[in-house]
Order: C-alpha cells, then sequence, then structure tokens
C-alpha cells in the first residue's frame, strides 16, 4: 500500500461512583428520566460543585495502573458550548493540568507486543442525552447522566491499522474493569471511544488531516469505523480532493462515516479554570496508599503463567484478558490434584479458550455466568487426564454439563461414554480388525501411510469410538511391525 493510517483514540470511561463528580445524585443506570438531576445536575442558580473523593481515587489508581505520572496538583476547567443536554452551557473538565499524564498499554502484535503511549487522562463529567426517536417532530432532554463522572483517556496517534485500534480498546477495556475503576458496560455506555483517523503517504512524517468519528460504543462497530474512514480518506486524496477535519458519525446499518460538523480547535472551547472549584491537590501519601491496594495487573498475571505453567503468551494473555477469566482459570486449577496441576494448567487454558469462550459467545453470556463452573471443568478434565473420556468424549460430556444434566461422572454413566483403556480388549480388537483387512495391511507394510489411518478408524469403529486412540495407535504400529 502507498499509505499508511494513524489513529489515535480518546476513551471515555464512566466512573464506578455511585454519585456523580460534583454532586450526591444517583448514577445507577436506567430510571425514568429526569429522576436522578439534581439541583447541581441542572445548574440552578446559586448552586456550587463539590468534587466527588471517590472519582479522584480512581483516577488515580487508573494512573498507577499505565506507569503514568500522576500529578500532585491538577486544575478543572470550564470547556465552554451549547448543547440542549448540556445544562450549564460548559462541562467542567481538566485543560493544561489533568491528573493523569503519559503511562503506556501493551497491545499483543503477532507473537510480539506493541506499546501505544497514552498522552492524558482527565476527569469530567457527562453530559445529559438528547432523545428524538420518541418524539415527533421535537426532541426529549434526560439529564440522568448530566454529572456522571468520566475518565478521558487520550492515547498517542501511535495505532497503524483497524485492528491495532481494537487492540488497543480491548486491553484498555480490560484493564479499568481489572482494576475496578469502570464496569465497561458499552451497551450502557460506560465506556466508548472517538477514533481521530488520519491517512499519508508511507515515508511521511508529519501527520495527515484528521477526522473525528464519535461514540464508537462497541469493539466491531470501531473496527468497521476506521477500516471505512481510512477508505474514504485514501480514495479522497487519490482522485485530488482534500480532507476537511471534522467530527463524523458511524452509521452501522449503511456501514459508513457521515459528516457532523466541522472539527473544533481547543481555542473553539474557550477554556478557563472553574473558578468554582479549587485546584486539586493530591498528596504523597494518598497516591502510596492506593498503589499499595492495587491488585496484580493482567502483564503480571500473563508473565506469571507462561514462567509456571509454560504457557504459551498466545494462550496466556487470552486468559489475563479480563479479571473474571483469569479466576475462573485460577479457581478451575485449584480443583485439580497437585499431581495433575502442571499438565493441567495446558489442558485448562485449551478448554477455557476454545470449548468454554466458544459456548460463551455462541449463549451470548460471560464467564462469571457460566454454566459449567470451574469446580465441573475440573472434574471433566480429570477424567480427560485419567483416561476415562477421550476428548471427543469429553466435548459430548460438557455439552450435556452445558445444558444442565448433573455431575461429570453421572453424564459418562448416564451415557455410557468410558473409554476403553484396557490394552489385553483393545489388542484383541486390533487383531480381528487385522485378520478383517488384509489388503490394509499388505498396503501399510508396502510404504502406504494411509491405510495406517484407516485400520485406526475400523478399530475405533468397531468399539464405538470408545477405545484410547492413543493406545491404538501404539498396539496397531507395534502389531503391524511384528
Amino acid at each position: 500500500m502507498q499509505w499508511e493510517i494513524v489513529i489515535g483514540l480518546e476513551t471515555h470511561a464512566q466512573l464506578s461512583t455511585k454519585s456523580k463528580i460534583f454532586s450526591g445524585a444517583s448514577t445507577a443506570f436506567g430510571a425514568a428520566p429526569n429522576t436522578q438531576a439534581c439541583a447541581i445536575d441542572m445548574a440552578l442558580p446559586g448552586v456550587l460543585p463539590v468534587l466527588n473523593k471517590a472519582a479522584v481515587e480512581r483516577a488515580i489508581r487508573f494512573g498507577i495502573a499505565v506507569g503514568a505520572t500522576v500529578n500532585r496538583r491538577s486544575v478543572f476547567a470550564r470547556k465552554n458550548y451549547f448543547y440542549p443536554d448540556l445544562p450549564k452551557g460548559y462541562q467542567i473538565s481538566q485543560y493544561e493540568l489533568p491528573i493523569v499524564q503519559g503511562g503506556q498499554i501493551r497491545i499483543p502484535a503477532g507473537e510480539e507486543e506493541k506499546i501505544v503511549c497514552l498522552t492524558r487522562a482527565h476527569l469530567e463529567e457527562d453530559a445529559g442525552k438528547s432523545l428524538h426517536e420518541d418524539f415527533h417532530g421535537m426532541s426529549g432532554i434526560d439529564l440522568n447522566r448530566a454529572g456522571t463522572p468520566l475518565l478521558e483517556i487520550v492515547s498517542e496517534p501511535d495505532m497503524r491499522s483497524a485492528g491495532e485500534a481494537v487492540a488497543y480498546a480491548r486491553a484498555l477495556h480490560a484493564l479499568v474493569r481489572w482494576i475496578d475503576v469502570c464496569d465497561g458496560n458499552m451497551q450502557e455506555g460506560g465506556f466508548r471511544c472517538d477514533a481521530n483517523v488520519s491517512v499519508r503517504r508511507k515515508g511521511e512524517t508529519s501527520l495527515g488531516t484528521r477526522c473525528e468519528i464519535k461514540n464508537l460504543n462497541s469493539f466491531r462497530f470501531l473496527e468497521r469505523a476506521i477500516q471505512f474512514e481510512a477508505r474514504r480518506q485514501i480514495e479522497l486524496l487519490e482522485e485530488g480532493g482534500k480532507i476537511v477535519q471534522e467530527t463524523r458519525l458511524y452509521d452501522p446499518e449503511r456501514d459508513e462515516t457521515r459528516s457532523m460538523r466541522t472539527k473544533e480547535e481547543a481555542h473553539d472551547y474557550r477554556y478557563f479554570p472553574d473558578p468554582d472549584l479549587l485546584p486539586l491537590e493530591v498528596g504523597k501519601e494518598w497516591i502510596e496508599r492506593v498503589r499499595q491496594a492495587l491488585p496484580e495487573l493482567p502483564a503480571a498475571w500473563q508473565a506469571r503463567y507462561q514462567s509456571e505453567y509454560g504457557l504459551s503468551r498466545y494462550d496466556a494473555g487470552l486468559l489475563a484478558a479480563d479479571r473474571e477469566t483469569a479466576e475462573y482459570f485460577e479457581a478451575t486449577l485449584a480443583m485439580l490434584k497437585p499431581a495433575d496441576a502442571p499438565s493441567g494448567a495446558k489442558l485448562a487454558a485449551n478448554w477455557i479458550n476454545g470449548e468454554l469462550a466458544a459456548a460463551l459467545n455462541r449463549a451470548a453470556v460471560p464467564i462469571a455466568a457460566s454454566p459449567v463452573r470451574p469446580e465441573t471443568l475440573a472434574g471433566l478434565l480429570a477424567r480427560i487426564a485419567d483416561g476415562t473420556l477421550s476428548s471427543k468424549m469429553a466435548k459430548d460430556v460438557f455439552d450435556a454439563l452445558w445444558v444442565g444434566e448433573s455431575s461429570v461422572d453421572a453424564v459418562i454413566e448416564k451415557r455410557g461414554l468410558k473409554q476403553l483403556s484396557d490394552a489385553g480388549a483393545i489388542g484383541k480388537i486390533v487383531d480381528e480388525v487385522l485378520a478383517a483387512n488384509a489388503q490394509q495391511v499388505a498396503d501399510y507394510r508396502s510404504g502406504k501411510v494411509k491405510a495406517f489411518n484407516a485400520l485406526v478408524g475400523q478399530v475405533m469403529k468397531a468399539t464405538r469410538g470408545k477405545a484410547n486412540p492413543v493406545q491404538v495407535n501404539e498396539i496397531l504400529k507395534k502389531k503391524l511391525s511384528g
């Protein structure tokens, strides 16, 4: 390609506080319109904002987790613009002195890692919501979200493909949930991204004119929106056109971005320090307390899975992608016998990342709600390890457990799924198969390797798929070489 895509993301993570950033109103989702908007949220005359300490602590937690500088002094500013759902006519945010500066997020890039640098993360309040669908010829205004605490996380333009942007967004999403600063619910607006996309010819170092795609609330939409916007810009430039810096909206039904308005610059918002809020002072002791309370981070869990259990970077990365999956894996290992734990870790990783993940995706349920609990999966893995079940049989048992059948052993007994592992019994069946398939035996001994697979199939058919396939292969090879 002659073109290079340059992407930076601005992500709004709704902080997991019970009350709003400058008032005591509830942040609970789903209330009737305008029932969770108090006098401060509605900007009634004479009201004053009071900063929520819990929101500040979550911002500190995030800053430490990404290796950023947590500024001891930060300032709130008024960002002036006029929307019907912004009752004050300005949004309280941070501009010149944010609470968090710098930091980085590591994302997978094949078998390697790529570092995406962060510019800043700052505290701000959310606006309300304009409702158009349920009204004819007018719009409704719901101020329940007004004043909801947000942490806006701004990346450097370090990403070069839609895939990298999605990997970054997923890693960030996993992290804010892992450290419990945001619930990450994208359907409810708890985590949403704005993508700044530009293109330039390969080899150029200056940035092209960027367009910002607003309010992307799914990873799939993020990827598709960036892909469309990059194609649009490249085609326009190749036709001799010029990119206009603007804000655009992604339409998932048409799979396209559309112009909303020309892109504002910082001076258009007329930022100035909020006179109702003192500068935020964060003491060293507070930062250190938050640091000590921080849980072990995903990267550390991933490294431990690789070093302790010999898992690949890929498998370990999937297990450490979110805290619930990591805890499920840990709980499964805890139920295995100590002697089974080293080899059992690889088996557990395969099943959690494979069969379980596929079932969860089909049912659209999180791992925390999985019908197959860690102790049940551990029981299934134990029956694979002791030779009771083959891999195929184990999948049949898993399917039964998924739909609510009782225990592993009960399913094995009920369906007669116990694997045949008696060497003498298997040897007898192998002898019968060899005697009945003289031509295939001759073919194998003359160098036709495929004949061996045909004989294995005959043995498995004779045992109705219950023979231990490893033993079948070993016994068959021994008898054919005799």
